[in-house]
């Protein structure tokens, strides 16, 4: 996969991609990167990119000259463009998922209060906001979808590492232990350490049932849950409702 980066800020991208799991795939050739400063096609005497909002307003707005050069220069349009924004619709595991499957993808990392709507219909394929709140830059934003999805891609992590993880089937991941017995007087639970597979991974659904209906009640009516998962669901809410009772 090729990424490309359109951003004012390179320093702020460049280390993503030569550090850790990253650096690796791009060492192996999984992955290309190239990060582009929009600012350098300004054709004006101060490099500007950002001018006041038409209808007033606080704040400024990236212009579309310098950004629609910048795209142009790399033949945008037809590929995937994804803008990071507030205002897009939310990202998911799901999205990761569709999107390890192109052979690029652009990210448009915007600034200030935004980027020129008129950018957005021209080029842009998606808008993706990673969550309910703002952020002061598109870079941030763009390097978490960036590590959902170059993370998915064959020959990134190993395929086993990732069959569990949350939202693969809309659960959440199971509580993990190390080989410490003990820690701040708390133990490792005893079905980890019988060596009675079957057990464990008895244990280890009941601890994604429950951890998602602690902390991700919605995502059950979406889960996909086989005839034993379902029943381990029900003595669950039951086993809790009778303690609540």
């Amino acid at each position: 996969m090729k990424i490309r980066v359109l951003t004012l800020f390179p320093e702020m991208i460049e280390p993503f991609f030569s550090s850790s799991i990253m650096k690796r795939a791009v060492k192996k050739g999984i992955v290309e990167y190239e990060i582009i400063n929009f600012r350098d096609f300004a054709n004006n005497a101060y490099n500007k990119v950002d001018d006041l909002p038409y209808g007033g307003g606080a704040g400024m707005v990236i212009m579309p000259d310098a950004l629609s050069l910048a795209l142009e220069s790399i033949g945008a349009k037809g590929k995937r463009v994804i803008f990071p924004t507030p205002s897009g619709r939310l990202f998911t595991q799901q999205d990761a998922q569709r999107l390890k499957e192109e052979d690029e993808l652009v990210f448009i990392c915007g600034h200030y209060e935004g980027i020129d709507q008129r950018v957005i219909d021209e080029y842009v394929s998606d808008e993706f906001s990673i969550g309910d709140y703002v952020l002061t830059s598109g870079e941030t934003a763009s390097i978490v979808i960036i590590d959902a999805v170059f993370r998915l891609i064959d020959g990134v992590i190993n395929k086993d590492s990732l069959s569990c993880e949350s939202f693969n089937d809309k659960l959440l991941e199971y509580p993990q232990y190390t080989r410490s017995l003990r820690y701040c007087s708390n133990s490792v639970p005893d079905v980890l350490l019988s060596g009675n597979h079957a057990g464990i991974t008895n244990w280890r659904d009941e601890m994604r049932l429950k951890k998602t209906m602690q902390f991700r009640p919605d995502m059950l009516s979406d889960a996909s849950l086989s005839i034993k998962m379902r029943r381990k669901l029900i003595n669950i809410t039951d086993k809790e409702f009778l303690e609540d009772l």
